[in-house]
């Protein structure tokens, strides 16, 4: 009989004593034999104690952000499922064994768990359900795929598929980089429902809507710019164009009625706005050719890694 796939929990906190002993505690109730992984991330309160006395392993991440755990934890565990979850207890813990089934039956590489409200009052903070929408369409339309809760902290995956995740992000945007490597590499993945509620009393969100906003905004102009190059330096070229025709075409009208340049620098402006759009259309050319590459290297590195051992859904 075959030996029962190694399941580890990654907790990412940061002064989560009032609600991690609920989440490690309701992990271990929803999935037996799960190994729970806490890791304090330089917290001020006793996130750690409380969190070893629930049955947790814990951890220390001295560097800010979550994607700073996330990418230690990714290096440092070796598992055949990992699960991520926020030490807040605003998710549903209960859910994590048909996260677990779902990827065991696909085989699957990603489980997205996506939000939805457990109460009548929402346990969104004001303008994040608006801002998660506005991300979701706009990764979804630049990336090619749709997605329902980008944003979510609530996760299954596989080995491979994190053994072969750069992790390159520092904070609140990794899951954000984990939602466009998935589209990437269109690894096997699929969406369950989840429970949303709101913190328990005496815990604060880490969140800062604009500041984390801004800063996913820009991790996905930088994703674009690196994942779809042609698509983002043709936007720059045509910019440049329109521009450079909207100041050439009155010289060329003149030059054409009366031989003459009077406007020589606008000629001149009007030219070089011209080449740079030239220039930008092949830069695009040009780092779409090195996608290529990295994707297939990415690809044959995914490829290295075993898939999940499927388990009958029935």
């Amino acid at each position: 009989m075959a030996n029962p796939p190694e399941i580890v929990a990654i907790v990412p906190c940061y002064n989560e004593e009032a609600a991690v002993a609920t989440v490690v505690q309701d992990l271990k109730r929803a999935v037996p034999g799960i190994t729970v992984y806490v890791y304090d991330n330089n917290s001020t309160d006793h996130t750690s104690e409380v969190a070893a006395e629930a049955g947790a392993i814990v951890r220390i991440e001295r560097r800010k952000g979550k994607g700073n755990v996330v990418r230690r934890a990714f290096a440092d565990i070796d598992a055949d499922i990992y699960l991520l979850i926020d030490g807040d207890d605003t998710y549903d813990a209960a859910a994590a064994p048909a996260m677990i089934a779902a990827l065991q039956a696909g085989p699957l590489d990603h489980v997205l768990g996506t939000r939805s409200q457990t109460t009548a009052q929402s346990a969104y903070r004001p303008g994040h359900e608006t801002g998660n929408r506005m991300f979701n369409r706009l990764v979804g339309f630049l990336f090619g795929e749709p997605v329902t809760d980008m944003l979510s902290g609530y996760r299954v995956f596989s080995r491979r598929f994190v053994k072969s995740f750069p992790a390159l992000s520092r904070e609140f945007e990794i899951e954000t980089e984990l939602t466009v490597h998935t589209m990437n590499l269109r690894v096997p993945q699929v969406e369950v429902p989840v429970g949303f509620k709101d913190r328990p009393a005496g815990s604060e969100s880490k969140l800062r809507t604009y500041h984390d906003g801004f800063r996913i905004l820009r991790l996905i102009g930088q994703l674009m710019q690196h994942e779809r190059p042609v698509v983002f330096y043709n936007i720059i070229s045509a910019f440049f164009a329109l521009i450079g025709l909207i100041f050439g075409i009155p010289v060329v009208w003149q030059f054409y009625r009366t031989g003459l340049v009077p406007r020589l620098p606008t000629a001149l402006l009007a030219s070089s706005l011209i080449l740079i759009a030239i220039l930008s259309l092949m830069v695009g050319i040009i780092l779409n050719g090195v996608l290529r590459a990295r994707q297939e290297a990415a690809r044959l590195e995914y490829l290295r890694w075993a898939p999940p051992e499927w388990v009958d859904p029935r």
